[in-house]
């Protein structure tokens, strides 16, 4: 597609270049140049919030998951652009271009380290938020639905049920994720283990290149697509739309949490989880959520793990299949609870009991907090003693919280190379960890000190030669760019670690597509030197 204003007369050129160049304001300017180069009759005076509109924060705000990254030493963007057409994020693209300013693209907000909002190292930069873009148009008949880029998991989940109730999609767990950064980094879910990531489940996709050109499947090539499905987001374009594939569910489904205190003998149980959840029926996956918490009715403290599950079946089979392979966890009847798998989204995301569906319709997050994220993988069970460990270093901190995600199934069935996400066969679980802490807190880098430290203690016990971490977790303790110097050796010692040999072919991609470097920031694949 070749630039709009190429097409304009001479005069209309000129005109551009005169006004951009006296424009009272660099926002002045980015508007003119909105209006020469998409739809002239489209308002963009009200898309666009520069920290002087009393929206500006509410806007910056809306979507931001992590806000440790909202406090007001935090940079903020010269203004926030809230395209409502594709053309429009054309336009964005070739007028930051133009300006010279740096871009970033806010989906869901999701990013651990806030990257789509927040620029340590490009300044000025301005957000070009996709919240308006959230069209979901499913076709049951083909098994498959167009999502833009906008739109969050649990409206993509509630616009498949409205069609069907035996469909459904592997996407996150969390359901205010926006999808177009989401999958962008692989994606997983409770339902990975039956049918791999959202990643392995997107058939065609619309983005804008760095020559503000818009692209599907077919005019990216396989190269750029193959990158964009879990080659982390914010590096090859700005992903519009996704053309998903949709996966059977059955009409009912059974959900549990079982909750194992250390008095229960949870170290003994989770030392067996770890030698079952990646080999037991594909149809079951059974995560914990590791805290501590107050034992009983005294004020000592105890380490509490909670195995919180989906299973794509009724709870009689799935009753048998947990007496075969995990009796030691003592399920029992009263345990299960048999629903839809609408309901169960609902479930695994925390909403209380008998919330209407509907509710996934509201896009907002559930979870808002100054938090510190890191993660890892494991290969091999982490031995008593290893676990013991990590209780101690709990039972120190605040507010800690501890995810195993269990692998295996069809995950196993993947190459490393089938996609930029890499870690498959014998990956036996994924940790995630998280310190939190309120608004007001004077020893917020108490806790990141803690998590880091609990980290370091971690490396024996998980992946290595490279240690793996998840790039949808972003964590910059693993190294960050410079402006506009990124090196293939500085950015390797995060990209081997997202996406281990597969990082090579994306920095080969990089430098074909966008040589330019146009999409960057903190974390982002490097071109190689022209």
């Amino acid at each position: 597609m070749v630039s709009p204003i190429s097409h304009l007369p001479l005069y209309l050129v000129l005109l551009l270049s005169v006004s951009l160049a006296n424009s009272a304001s660099l926002q002045e300017s980015f508007i003119q140049c909105l209006y020469y180069n998409s739809d002239r009759t489209f308002q963009f005076r009200s898309s666009v919030y520069a920290p002087t509109n009393p929206s500006f924060t509410t806007i910056l705000d809306s979507s931001a998951q992590n806000l440790r990254l909202l406090v007001p030493s935090a940079p903020k963007p010269e203004f926030i652009f809230t395209p409502f057409r594709d053309s429009h994020v054309q336009a964005a693209v070739i007028c930051s271009k133009k300006l010279g300013i740096h871009l970033r693209v806010r989906s869901g907000g999701h990013d651990y380290e806030g990257i789509s909002y927040v620029s340590e190292i490009e300044s000025p930069f301005i957000v070009v938020d996709l919240v308006k873009l959230r069209g979901i148009n499913v076709d049951i008949q083909s098994n498959t639905a167009w999502v833009q880029a906008g739109a969050t998991t649990g409206e993509v989940y509630y616009r498949i049920y409205e069609k069907s109730s035996v469909h459904g999609y592997p996407a996150g767990l969390c359901t205010s994720l926006g999808i177009g950064g989401h999958i962008t980094g692989g994606a997983y879910g409770t339902m990975m283990r039956k049918y791999g990531l959202a990643a392995d489940n997107v058939l065609d996709a619309k983005i804008v290149d760095a020559n503000g050109r818009i692209l599907d499947r077919e005019a990216m090539g396989e190269d750029l697509f193959w990158a964009i499905r879990g080659g982390g987001g914010g590096s090859f374009g700005i992903l519009l739309w996704w053309k998903i594939k949709l996966v059977p569910v059955p009409p009912t489904v059974t959900v549990f949490t079982v909750t194992k205190s250390l008095e229960q003998g949870a170290t003994k149980i989770l030392q067996r989880w770890q030698e079952v959840a990646p080999f037991i029926d594909d149809n079951l996956f059974i995560r914990v959520i590791i805290q501590p918490s107050s034992a009983g009715n005294k004020t000592q403290r105890t380490i509490t793990t909670s195995y919180n599950a989906l299973f794509l079946g009724g709870a009689r089979t799935l009753l048998q299949v947990m007496k075969t392979s995990f009796p030691e966890l003592g399920l029992t009847r009263k345990d299960c609870l048999e629903t839809s798998w609408i309901n169960s989204v609902l479930y695994i995301a925390g909403f209380p009991s008998g919330t209407p569906a509907e509710v996934l319709l509201k896009g907002k997050s559930t979870f808002k907090n100054f938090f510190k994220a890191k993660s890892d993988f494991v290969r091999e069970p982490i031995p008593e003693i290893g676990l013991e460990g990590l209780w101690q270093r709990l039972l120190v901190e605040d507010s800690p919280l501890i995810v195993f995600n269990p692998y295996g199934g069809r995950m196993s069935q993947f190459a490393e190379s089938d996609t930029p996400f890499p870690h498959r066969n014998g990956t036996l679980y994924k940790i995630q960890y998280l310190s939190l802490w309120q608004e007001g807190d004077k020893n917020a880098e108490k806790h990141i000190d803690w998590i880091r430290k609990l980290y370091n203690y971690m490396g024996p016990y998980v992946s290595s030669l490279p240690r793996e971490a998840y790039v949808n977790y972003r964590d910059l303790d693993l190294g960050i760019n410079t402006k506009n110097s990124t090196s293939y050796i500085e950015a390797s010692s995060w990209g081997y670690r997202y996406f281990k040999n597969n990082y090579d072919r994306l920095v080969k991609i990089k430098t074909k597509v966008d040589p330019q470097n146009v999409f960057r920031h903190e974390q982002s694949i490097p071109p190689l030197p022209l």
